[in-house]
């Protein structure tokens, strides 16, 4: 007879099964609810590459295009880890000289709403796309406190819009970034949000730079209007945003990352709302070699970056999420711990897409707001 003790392993209850069970049913219906999702093909994208500033160091040059598939590979490879090491001059720029404040009123409202508006420093083919808009929630009392709020890939441009309102009573002016290739900066010719991450490997880059850029101008546009203390909201995709924004800025003080993950990669091969990219770029190259791809665009390779700015954070996940799986966000946590990050988890009872949904909307306002007001 076996004489070694037994251990009971501990069952889960049946109702945490049924909830699991219907999280998971819920998020898998709202993550194929669009018709739209278009599989598009595989590209290095090396023409987006020209007008980096990294792009022109003398050993760098971009190679001729003659669909020399490990050559543009290697090319790529090699720039993304120049970039890693002068990533200050990758998300540099010069300050825009025409930021206006814009008043209309939006389709479905009565009263009209202030949008800064100006013209992003990075430059695209696309001329819609490279007018920045943000929409902006001043305070009614005078505050020297402000946030940048960075929404999810895809958002619409009402998106956020009730959290923006609770920051601006709670004393926290807002601005609300629409992201390149969102809202009114969709090229006409794409009815998703398809060329800010998709199989083109450079333009999915060359989007993320942008959309850093994009955002540490609008702080500029704060510290004009005597703005002082500096905040960041970003939700998945705006959460990377936000990562990388704030480790190449001195002033963004206080983050708060909606769903996180440590590649870029990660997401897109194992998410739900990504298969359609996954399944533009598996049948070329595998995941490992897709991370060196995007090594320039992940969080992952900045923690030291971010570690050297005295910094507060503030890391929320889903339970069920099946975009952003909780494991990349407990990796990015175990980053912070270990780089000696002042941080703080909040976790929710939900998935990616239901923390939009009642009742985990107000959960996930209460955290970010209670957190920005005692940070700031």
């Amino acid at each position: 007879m076996d004489s070694k003790p037994h251990h009971r392993v501990k069952a889960e209850h049946p109702l945490r099964r049924i909830y699991s069970r219907y999280m998971f049913d819920w998020e898998t219906r709202m993550t194929t609810r669009d018709t739209n999702r278009v599989v598009r093909p595989f590209e290095w994208g090396l023409d987006w590459t020209r007008n980096w500033p990294n792009a022109h160091n003398g050993d760098l040059l971009t190679p001729e295009l003659k669909n020399d598939f490990a050559a543009d590979e290697k090319y790529l490879r090699t720039l993304n880890q120049y970039i890693l090491a002068n990533s200050d001059e990758f998300y540099s720029y010069e300050t825009p000289s025409d930021f206006r404040l814009v008043n209309r009123v939006v389709p479905g409202e009565r009263t009209a709403s202030q949008f800064l508006q100006f013209t992003s420093p990075v430059q695209t083919p696309h001329p819609v796309n490279n007018t920045v808009t943000a929409r902006w929630y001043p305070t009614k009392q005078p505050t020297k406190k402000a946030v940048v709020l960075l929404p999810h890939w895809n958002s619409k441009p009402h998106s956020y819009l009730s959290l923006c309102r609770i920051l601006a009573r709670l004393g926290i002016a807002t601005l609300r970034l629409s992201l390149p290739y969102h809202d009114s900066r969709l090229p006409a010719d794409t009815e998703r949000s398809d060329y800010a991450v998709s199989p083109n490997i450079g333009r999915t880059i060359d989007a993320t730079r942008q959309a850093v850029i994009d955002t540490r101008c609008c702080y500029d546009w704060l510290e004009q209007q005597g703005y002082e203390s500096f905040g960041i909201v970003g939700t998945s995709l705006g959460s990377c945003y936000a990562f990388l924004a704030s480790a190449h800025d001195e002033r963004i003080k206080v983050n708060a990352f909606n769903h996180a993950s440590t590649y870029v990669a990660d997401v897109v091969w194992t998410g739900q709302s990504t298969r359609h990219v996954r399944a533009g770029i598996e049948p070329v190259i595998d995941l490992e070699r897709l991370r060196h791809a995007w090594d320039a665009i992940s969080p992952m390779n900045y923690f030291d970056k971010f570690r050297q700015k005295a910094k507060k954070i503030l890391v929320i996940y889903a339970t069920y999420d099946l975009t952003f799986l909780p494991e990349y966000s407990l990796q990015v946590v175990d980053q912070f711990a270990a780089h000696g990050i002042d941080y703080k988890v909040k976790v929710l009872p939900c998935g990616h897409y239901s923390t939009g949904e009642t009742p985990f909307k107000f959960m996930d306002g209460w955290h970010i707001g209670k957190f920005l007001k005692s940070s700031l």
